[in-house]
């Protein structure tokens, strides 16, 4: 199960990250290995929080948290709604093909 960071955590964390490329001027991939080695986490895991925390704060194309989220949200009632189409198609055909069958007046 992957570890969950708290926003506080990730926060410090990018925030040592910046320091780090701004005080050394090296590539983002040596300050993600560099910060983080000493935090005990993946670097592959920092760059993707820098990437995300700059895309949030609109200076890197891409979908921000928000927008992500409200994508997960919609897909999920859209599975959602699917499901529920399936099943009233279903409905609707076992009940038109009972034989004898007459509505209520």
């Amino acid at each position: 199960m992957p570890t969950v960071y708290t926003q506080e955590f990730k926060q410090r964390a990018l925030r040592l990250m910046e320091d780090h490329l701004h005080h050394t001027q090296c590539s983002q991939w040596s300050a993600a290995q560099a910060v983080g080695t000493k935090l005990g986490i993946s670097p592959h895991t920092m760059r993707g929080w820098l990437k995300q925390a700059r895309r949030d704060a609109g200076t890197e194309p891409g979908a921000t948290t928000d927008e992500l989220e409200e994508l997960r949200r919609l897909r999920r009632e859209n599975r959602e709604l699917r499901r529920a189409n399936e099943i009233l198609k279903t409905a609707s055909a076992f009940f038109a093909a009972e034989p004898g069958r007459r509505l209520p007046k």
